[in-house]
């Protein structure tokens, strides 16, 4: 129990949230828990603030699987609050006009694979299909050659598997040109669109003065023949282009007269032969009506499309779908831009596109996130119009809830030295796989003298380190060369003497070991059992969980997924 100790009531709180959240807490959140629970504190401010850096040091010094065991044994208490499970479902806000169930559709152009900033309309409209019952389809809107990588049609599929949505249709909008032409001569028939001719330039400046242009009242037949002329490759690139009829008078220029319908003369479409191609706005409001969507759930960057789209519904005299439009989520950290995504991969700057530096599904699910910490972090968000960053930290939080449980644990020395210890007898360490779970074993590891340490926990400042799970070391320092003595094997000495609980190896149970990160390659040796979880998430101890790639006679190469 803490006691009325307001150190020991500090390092208990700034255990806690370790335990919790994982990483080490910032100072704020430990004083504020305090003086939350310990009100009689408050006049003490200055003091538990100094306080509270010392207890956050001491926590920090600590590995995870220790602040565990440390929490069990002097809080108690407070390790059984974290332990308690509380499911608190992510509910949605409700959306209007679903009592009967939805049709949502996820609309990705296959310029790539699928990335991070898809997931979060990918999982929404997922979401609201399992709360309400009903159809989510996918639609692949592909009808801009230019942005068409044939190898992305497969990925987007894939991409999603992985996600485990429940995609119940597809469709591919290159495959559906055909309705699209016809409803186009539908629109002209009833006069809500007309083939034009004017140069771009020209349009323009009329627009921007609210001006009609001269083809816009041209005859329903004369607009039937130029659409036939059209689609015969009668025209040529830039010489039309086919209008919606809007509100000239609409204060937003961008409103008037928008265009539906394009001649692209290349490149060639991967799919299909075509010369004649609609734009988003058409074969979106096209293929919503068509396909029966109901809800229609975007980012606000979309607000003006969606203004766009409702001239052709009325035109058309079709139900307009129920629309909620979402803040913008801003991403930093990775390389989201296909285009530069794919120069890097030209060039050999990223390996492909399941590189750890990216932002794509596969790299993410190579690191080692799981899809369930995607969705769940995406379900967070949820559907606020607020702009928003995304934060890193929670989907590392969410995917540490899934991993944790089930990762065994390992040593992993990073640029190791090898250091003899004089003193000690031969011991064996056997170290829990799981620190919560005894019934998965032990790791054994043999001691003969000779170890692998990390170099980075030499210094002349530190006079003694504790091996984990085998015993403690008082190191000595001659000017610049230290000599290694064994110090016993009392956790309570060591705790005294603030020193550090570090990862070590037996030299001839070192196997070579690379862990990429996103900030470059950390090499070192792990135990050989490692081997053993080829493809699984593990958790090298005081580095961080990793996802183990591959085992080869030359060595062990894992992927970093976050502390």
């Amino acid at each position: 129990m803490a006691g009325d100790d307001p150190k020991e009531i500090l390092f208990l709180c700034a255990l806690q949230n370790a335990v919790k959240h994982g990483g080490v807490p910032q100072a704020g959140a430990v004083i504020g828990m305090v003086m939350g629970a310990h009100p009689e504190l408050r006049s003490r401010a200055k003091d538990v603030a100094a306080l509270a850096k010392e207890a956050i040091a001491d926590v920090a010094a600590l590995s995870p699987e220790d602040r565990i065991t440390t929490l069990q044994s002097r809080a108690p208490e407070m390790f059984a609050a974290l332990s308690e499970k509380h499911e608190h479902k992510k509910v949605l806000p409700d959306l209007e006009q679903a009592g009967s169930g939805v049709a949502m559709r996820f609309a990705p152009n296959p310029s790539g694979p699928l990335h991070i900033g898809h997931a979060r309309a990918a999982v929404l409209n997922d979401a609201y299909v399992k709360q309400y019952g009903g159809r989510y389809i996918l639609r692949i809107e592909d009808t801009d050659p230019k942005r068409v990588d044939p190898e992305a049609y497969a990925m987007v599929v894939e991409d999603l598997k992985w996600l485990g949505l429940g995609i119940t249709e597809t469709v591919t909008q290159s495959d559906r040109l055909s309705l699209y032409y016809d409803l186009c001569r539908q629109l002209i028939e009833r006069g809500g669109a007309y083939v034009c001719t004017c140069d771009n330039e020209h349009f323009k400046e009329l627009k921007q003065k609210k001006t009609a242009c001269p083809c816009r009242d041209q005859p329903v037949e004369k607009n039937l023949m130029m659409w036939t002329k059209m689609l015969d490759h009668g025209y040529h690139e830039g010489e039309v282009s086919v209008r919606i009829k809007t509100d000239l008078a609409n204060p937003d220029p961008a409103m008037r007269d928008f265009p539906a319908f394009r001649i692209l003369d290349a490149p060639p479409h991967p799919r299909v032969k075509a010369h004649v191609y609609p734009l988003m706005n058409f074969s979106v409001v096209a293929d919503d009506h068509l396909l029966g969507v109901t809800h229609v759930i975007r980012g606000k960057d979309h607000i003006a499309n969606t203004r766009r789209q409702k001239y052709i519904y009325d035109h058309m005299g079709w139900q307009v779908p129920v629309y909620r439009h979402y803040g913008r989520m801003g991403i930093e950290g990775v390389v989201l831009s296909t285009s530069q995504m794919r120069a890097g991969i030209n060039d050999g700057t990223y390996t492909g596109w399941d590189d750890i530096r990216l932002g794509t599904m596969r790299a993410l699910a190579r690191r080692g996130i799981s899809p369930d910490a995607v969705r769940n972090a995406m379900l967070a968000i949820g559907i606020g119009d607020t702009d928003i960053s995304f934060s890193w930290d929670n989907l590392y939080a969410e995917n540490r809830k899934i991993v944790d449980p089930v990762a065994n644990r390992y040593f992993f020395v990073p640029d190791p030295v090898e250091i003899t210890i004089g003193g000690a007898q031969k011991h064996t360490a056997h170290a829990m796989l799981h620190p919560s779970d005894a019934a998965r074993g032990t790791r054994t590891l043999e001691f003969d003298g000779t170890v692998l340490i990390p170099i980075s926990e030499i210094s002349p400042a530190v006079t003694m380190i504790r091996l984990k799970d085998l015993f403690n070391v008082t190191i000595t320092w001659d000017h610049e060369t230290p000599s290694f003595t064994y110090a016993g094997e009392s956790l309570a000495d060591a705790r005294a003497a603030k020193a550090r609980i570090i990862q070590w190896l037996p030299v001839q149970q070192a196997t070579p070991c690379t862990v990429l990160t996103p900030e470059g390659e950390m090499t070192g040796a792990c135990e050989p059992a490692v081997k053993n979880e080829l493809k699984k998430v593990v958790q090298f101890e005081r580095v961080g969980f990793v996802k183990i790639d591959s085992a080869t006679p030359d060595g062990i190469r894992a992927y970093f997924t976050h502390k």
